[in-house]
Parts: structure tokens; sequence; C-alpha cells
């Protein structure tokens, strides 16, 4: 299960505890891959555009970094509880052979 009911709290703006919110690293996950979203729909309209090409390569870095870095949130949340339910369970080799198989280019 993606990201099991781990909450944080947000900061509040300075003393006002009626602001506080709780999030769930699931909802920062996805607030994350929407403005991903958001940053591909502009580099689509760049291209469409014609907008020079170091401008497009700017704006593509950015949301390879950004989805390298939901990624990295994926893969801390699968090892804290996925993976280590299959260690439990004895499920070692399904365990490695996921964890390789996600590095090969298919």
């Amino acid at each position: 299960m993606l990201f099991q009911n781990v909450i944080f709290h947000s900061n509040p703006p300075s003393g006002d505890i009626k602001m506080l919110k709780l999030k769930t690293k699931k909802d920062n996950l996805l607030h994350r891959l929407k403005i991903v979203r958001g940053q591909l729909s502009t580099i689509i309209e760049m291209v469409e555009k014609d907008t020079y090409c170091i401008k497009i390569l700017n704006n593509s870095r950015s949301v390879q970094k950004a989805l390298k870095q939901v990624d990295m949130l994926i893969m801390e949340d699968h090892l804290k509880h996925c993976a280590v339910d299959q260690a439990r369970r004895g499920e070692t080799a399904k365990l490695v052979k996921e964890l390789i198989d996600i590095y090969k280019y298919k």
C-alpha cells in the first residue's frame, strides 16, 4: 500500500493554530505530481511555440529532477513498509529481484 497512514504537520503561519493542517505523505506526493504535470504542459506549449531550445531543456531537466524526487519518496515508503514486510515473510529473493529490476531499463 502506498504511503500507509503516515501523517505530518505542515508549518502554520506564526501563531495561527487554526491554519494547522494534517497532510499525508500521499497528499504530498500527489501535490508534487500535479506540479510536474503543470511543468510538462508548459514544456509542450514551449515546443508548440518553437521556444528557444535551451529554455525547453532547462524546463525538461527541472521536470526530470522533480520526478527523481518523487521516485525517492516512493522508494523510501516502499523500503520502510512493503520491503520490510516482504523480508519478515521470508520473501527476500522476491524483494531483491524487485529492487534490482527497478534499475534495469526495459
